[in-house]
């Protein structure tokens, strides 16, 4: 079993230091007709989504956008951003709260126009002032600001004056627009502001949220949340869909039933043998779970670990594992196998070089390479290099995939002993360095792969052993990479992609991480009343239930054919 993984808070202010990708797209004031609202025809309302996606746990029926272990339940859902940035389709951007937006010359302020004639949920109307608020809480209440925006991004001011929200920065800001527009849930002063919420707004527990999205809460029950569409949504004609179902699910063998019998139409999770359990059920399930990050083996590179910081052992360990068997036996071939450069496949095909992979050996598993590699450090498959692996206890298919990586190894000679821990104790070595090898992957994507390579790789979110590393768990340091990661801001699409390209040559070179296979967007749909889901044709959205706030593009777009 593999749970959707929520993040702690603090875990999540960790990773914000680097949510610094670049939306490579511009939705301008240029007179373009607002596409927010079009849709290929009318449909008529009616019909009922439910979800079937593991949570490990009952709800506790607390909404709070700010909260890190319940904000996947209500943005997107409920709550809603100023601009969605589409991560599967070259960052092309849909206006949201913000019909447009224009940057300065020297990108350190952007003017965002905010949308008219939107109200909240509960009536009140939706303005301008509501954004800036948003903001200037995240400065007011620290704990709020998950991206750092004001500490990090250098976010000096934020303003409203009619219909207009102005965000000016002491540095050029444009690769924190994927942060700040599109991973910010905008929130009602009139809720924010008073009470309990504005002394505590990171901890309030936001029973009935007050948001501007297609949905409301109504009711939750700790085994299920019901939400009904909201009457004054202001894309019009939307939502269709009137009600979405999401029961609480312990583990994963319920789910996977409902989602099997038709019980549940959108699921987001592992399904074993899914060709028999799932799709050869009925015609009308399917499945799309597109690629998003890498699930990889993160090598120790402190010094003090002298094995895994010996570029040979590393070199070795990524030459002897045959991925395509692992993606294969591991996950059933619902995850591909990932490549050493890093690049996510299809998914950012335009930044992977794939002459690269072939000339530094790495397009196919070499074992012989690395018998020869660890022969010259003394080991053999008779005389073994000994290594242990941490990974977290429950992921069934983390622990297929180390089933065959543990052979593959044994065959060059690497004796790996895999260590299953609980999830808080495995993060915690993770972060602190204590281990040797650990299987995990970043919990956070974007619109390039700009985003996962910055936080595997910037020096600037590794720390020394014993202290949290935020995202650059394995210490690795090299100036050339940070000099590579920080120019990436103020270059142009074309050059952005060459340092993209650069940076995975160091992955081939220095071999920090060791990608295995490519952490997917889990989805599994049904058809049988239900139509507008994301597809690999239209790939509108991330497709998976957890990933917000694509949640309310999905939800958006889908429609019951019954009622049609």
């Amino acid at each position: 079993m593999r749970p959707t993984r929520i993040l702690a808070a603090a875990v999540i202010g960790a990773l914000a230091v680097t949510a610094t990708a670049c939306s490579q797209t511009q939705h301008k004031d240029d007179g373009k007709k607002d596409n927010a609202t079009q849709d290929s025809g009318p449909k008529k309302k009616g019909g009922t989504v439910t979800i079937a996606n593991t949570a490990g746990q009952t709800w506790p029926c607390n909404f709070n956008p700010f909260n890190p272990a319940v904000y996947n339940t209500s943005i997107g859902f409920v709550y809603e951003p100023l601009v969605f940035v589409n991560t599967l389709k070259d960052a092309a951007e849909t206006p949201m709260l913000a019909k447009s937006y224009r940057w300065s010359a020297d990108k350190r302020k952007i003017d965002f126009t905010i949308r008219s004639g939107v109200k909240w949920n509960d009536g009140e109307p939706f303005t301008a002032k509501d954004v800036a608020f948003t903001f200037n809480l995240m400065k007011k209440q620290k704990a709020t600001d998950l991206y750092a925006l004001w500490t990090t991004a250098g976010l000096q001011s934020v303003k409203a004056a009619g219909d207009r929200v102005t965000l000016t920065f002491e540095k050029a800001a444009q690769p924190y627009f994927y942060a700040f527009a599109h991973q910010v849930p905008i929130v009602p002063e009139h809720v924010f502001g008073t009470g309990a919420a504005a002394a505590h707004p990171e901890t309030w527990v936001d029973k009935r949220p007050v948001g501007t999205g297609p949905f409301e809460v109504d009711p939750c029950t700790p085994n299920n949340i019901q939400y009904k569409a909201n009457p004054d949504y202001w894309q019009t004609g939307k939502p269709y869909l009137q009600k979405v179902e999401y029961p609480a699910y312990l583990d994963n063998a319920p789910a996977n039933l409902d989602l099997a019998s038709g019980k549940a139409q959108w699921g987001s999770q592992f399904i074993p043998g899914i060709k028999q359990f799932y799709l050869d059920k009925s015609p009308d399930n399917h499945t799309w779970s597109p690629p998003v990050l890498n699930v990889s083996i993160h090598p120790n590179l402190d010094p003090s670990h002298k094995n895994t910081s010996n570029l040979k052992v590393r070199q070795a360990i990524s030459y002897a594992i045959d991925r395509d068997k692992v993606s294969e036996i591991g996950v059933g071939g619902q995850e591909p196998a990932a490549n050493q450069s890093g690049i996510v496949t299809p998914t950012f095909d335009k930044y992977y070089d794939a002459a690269a992979v072939k000339k530094a050996g790495f397009d196919k598993p070499d074992p012989a390479r690395a018998k020869k590699l660890l022969g010259e450090l003394g080991y053999s498959p008779a005389k073994p290099l000994k290594l242990k692996i941490i990974t977290i206890t429950g992921y069934t298919d983390w622990d297929a995939s180390l089933k065959v990586i543990k052979e593959d190894l044994k065959a060059v000679g690497i004796d790996l002993t895999v260590q299953d821990l609980a999830q808080q104790t495995m993060v915690s070595r993770l972060y602190t360095g204590d281990y040797d090898l650990a299987y995990y992957a970043q919990q956070s994507s974007g619109p390039s792969p700009y985003y996962e390579l910055r936080q595997m790789l910037h020096s600037a979110n590794t720390a020394p052993l014993g202290k949290n590393a935020s995202t650059n768990w394995q210490r690795y340091r090299n100036a050339d990479v940070d000099k590579l990661l920080n120019d990436y801001a103020s270059a142009d699409e074309k050059r952005q992609t060459a340092i993209v390209k650069e940076v995975a040559q160091h992955m081939l070179d220095d071999v920090p991480v060791i990608p295995v296979v490519e952490s997917v967007s889990w989805f599994q749909y049904n058809t049988k009343d239900l139509a507008g889901w994301p597809t690999e044709d239209n790939p509108y959205a991330q497709p998976s239930a957890y990933t917000w706030p694509d949640t309310g593009q999905v939800l958006t777009h889908l429609y019951s054919t019954s009622a049609q």
